[in-house]
Parts: C-alpha cells; sequence; structure tokens
C-alpha cells in the first residue's frame, strides 16, 4: 500500500518551496481560506495523477511568474521499500515523470501506481454542469484501476479528432471515414462495457453511504445514459452519418454518455439542496473508495478538501469512521476550522499530524 512519506513542492501554484514529511494514517491542514491548503492537496493528486484534480490548464499550477513547477514525492510501497517518484512540467508544456530516477517511457504508465481519491468542493460540477464533467470523474475512476480502459479511451479520443477533421472538410471522404468508424466501434464496446459495469457497483455503494449521511431521508439512484444501449457505435454512426456531415462533428459514441444522479427519481441539480448535493458527491467519493480498495487490495490514498462544510458534524464523524475502521489507508483533511478537525480526528486515531498554511508556507504543529 503506497504511503506518502514526504513531499517536496516548488513553485506549484502559491508554495514557493516546501518540503513536508506525513503521518501514515491522518494528516490534518489547517489555515484560513486562500493560503494553501486545497494546493497541497492537488499537489499529492498531481503526483499521483500526472494531473490537476480540477478541470483546469496545466498552466494554472505554475506559481505566478515561474516557468516550471516539481513535485516529488517518497512513499514507501506494498514491498515496503521506498520509492521516490518526481514530476516536472514547463510553461511550454512539457512533462517528465520518473520513478526512482528512471523516466516513464509513456507518463501514462504511472496512472494507477498511486492510486489515489480526492473529495473536493469542487465536485459540485459533477451535479451542476455538463455530462463532460461527470465522464472525467468516470473515467478517471476507471483509468486508475484498468489500464486497457485508459489506453481504449486514448485511442478512441485520438480517433474521434480525426473522425471530425474529416467531417469539417468541404468534401468528405466516405472511405475514410469507414475506415475510422469500424476502428471507432471496436473500441466504443469495451469502453461501454466497463462503465456499465461500474455502475452497477457504485449504485448500491452510493445509496448505502447517503443513508449513513442523510438518515434514511431520501432514495438517491446512479442512471447510465449511453446511446450504445440500444445499438452498436457501427450502426449508430451510419443513421448518424448526414447530421454529423451538417453538424461537421460526431454526435453519437460514448463520448456523449452521461450519468444521471437522482434523489427520489428526479435529478439532484434540480431538487436536491446544495445539503443534499453535498451529501451525495460526499457518498459517491466514498463510494469511489470503497471500490478501488476492494480492486487493489488495499486502501488508496485519500484526499478530504473541506469535506465539513455544509455537513452535520455528527454525520461525517460516523462516515469516517467506517472508513477508518477497516484497513484505512493514508487520509489528508483539510479545514478552516482546527478545533473542529481535530474534535473528529481526535477521536479516530492518535497516530495523526497537524499542519497549518499561511501564503503557501506549512509548519507542522
Amino acid at each position: 500500500m503506497p504511503v506518502l512519506e514526504k513531499i517536496v513542492i516548488s513553485d506549484f501554484r502559491n508554495i514557493q518551496l516546501q518540503e513536508l514529511e506525513f503521518s501514515p494514517n491522518v494528516n490534518c491542514i489547517s489555515g484560513n481560506n486562500g493560503e494553501g491548503k486545497t494546493n497541497l492537496l492537488d499537489a499529492i493528486y498531481y503526483l499521483a495523477m500526472t494531473k490537476s484534480a480540477f478541470a483546469s490548464s496545466d498552466k494554472f499550477a505554475l506559481r505566478h511568474g515561474c516557468d516550471e513547477f516539481s513535485l516529488a514525492g517518497t512513499y514507501r510501497m506494498e514491498n515496503a521499500l521506498q520509492s521516490r517518484f518526481a514530476l516536472k512540467m514547463t510553461s511550454k508544456g512539457e512533462k517528465k515523470v520518473k520513478r526512482d530516477d528512471k523516466p516513464y517511457q509513456k507518463i501514462s504508465e504511472h496512472v494507477g501506481v498511486l492510486p489515489v481519491v480526492m473529495v473536493s468542493p469542487a465536485d459540485v460540477s459533477m451535479v451542476s454542469e455538463s455530462g463532460e464533467e461527470r465522464r472525467r470523474f468516470v473515467n478517471s475512476v476507471l483509468s486508475q484501476m484498468d489500464r486497457e480502459y485508459m489506453t481504449a479511451m486514448q485511442q478512441y479520443n485520438r480517433l474521434l479528432l480525426q473522425r471530425n477533421t474529416v467531417l469539417k472538410e468541404p468534401s468528405v471522404d466516405r472511405a475514410l471515414l469507414e475506415v475510422i468508424d469500424m476502428r471507432l466501434s471496436i473500441l466504443a464496446e469495451p469502453i461501454y462495457q466497463a462503465r456499465k459495469k461500474f455502475v452497477d457497483q457504485l449504485k448500491p455503494i452510493v445509496s448505502e453511504y447517503y443513508r449513513l449521511l442523510s438518515g434514511d431521508s431520501e432514495q438517491v439512484d446512479i442512471e447510465y445514459e449511453s446511446e450504445l444501449s440500444k445499438a452498436g457505435l457501427d450502426q449508430l454512426l451510419v443513421s448518424s452519418f448526414e447530421r454529423d456531415r451538417i453538424m461537421k462533428h460526431t454526435t453519437v459514441g460514448v463520448h456523449r454518455d452521461d450519468f444521471a444522479f437522482k434523489m427520489n427519481g428526479h435529478p439532484i441539480r434540480r431538487f436536491g439542496s446544495q445539503g443534499q448535493q453535498k451529501s451525495f458527491l460526499v457518498s459517491l467519493k466514498f463510494a469511489q473508495y470503497e471500490i478501488m480498495k476492494k480492486n487493489y487490495g488495499f486502501a488508496p490514498i485519500l484526499l478530504l478538501d473541506d469535506v465539513f462544510d455544509k455537513l452535520d458534524m455528527g454525520r461525517i464523524s460516523n462516515l469516517l469512521q467506517m472508513v477508518a475502521s477497516n484497513d484505512f489507508g493514508q487520509i489528508f483533511i483539510t479545514d478552516s476550522n482546527k478545533v473542529r478537525m481535530a474534535g473528529i480526528v481526535d477521536r479516530l486515531t492518535q497516530d495523526r499530524a497537524y499542519f497549518e498554511t499561511v501564503g503557501g508556507t506549512f509548519t507542522r504543529i
């Protein structure tokens, strides 16, 4: 089970240079809003996933006025040996990732080596915004657990870009389009099946966590919406050709899939309060944690950013107790209220570390 023992951060967001050592169990980061709590968690996430937890360009991760940032983490791995992972990115978009000073041939080979789950206020975009955010979540989870899924998605997206380029031509090359369509159809089916299986696993676990948070007050559900449930992508592409030609882009396929979040049979986005939406999203991420733990055989690193906001403290305490009671992994928690956080965490474990941040500088207390 990978445990982050030490991280060195240079010129990442508002963090100029910081070296921190962590508890293998629970790490608590307090400080006022805008001081850097979330940036520390995002640095840990970035080192695991090679990208930010937030849907923003890599260039925004650079500290203002800097040409590059770097992250380096020392992890205790499942064999009890240490490994050092390092990531560097420049303002020109050049990104390099190494393990024990050896570069990966492909950056994607690193994804899934350091399993991670992040719960953040930014998760609300999965409820309030388009299906792209929900697909991004599902792709992120499945890519960590299933390298074949990640490869299929990468190839699918490249072919989709080629197909859309062909559709933008004044005269569409039908022969080329048929070749692309055949390859897209082959890739789309395992993507569809993996998503379907994942949602089937996810639903009962999300429902149980939500029950713990809400006290059985509402029923929640997730519905996987895909055009591939009606026909194969090859058939769908043939029937949509005229529309695609006029629109100049591909209007059917797994890139248009969505995941409907429901409460008592209605969309949470329209009928759920802020507290209900937050409860659902926390339940969703804890369900992700449970599925990944089962898949890997050990718990991923859990990053909880401002998770206490808008939720009843008793319910959150119970939720964390569930996570912490059974082979839990390393947990990082941020909160602007140090006393509130300590009141919950001190009841979970005696093995914890506290940090305070001011202006991107962190102090262990």
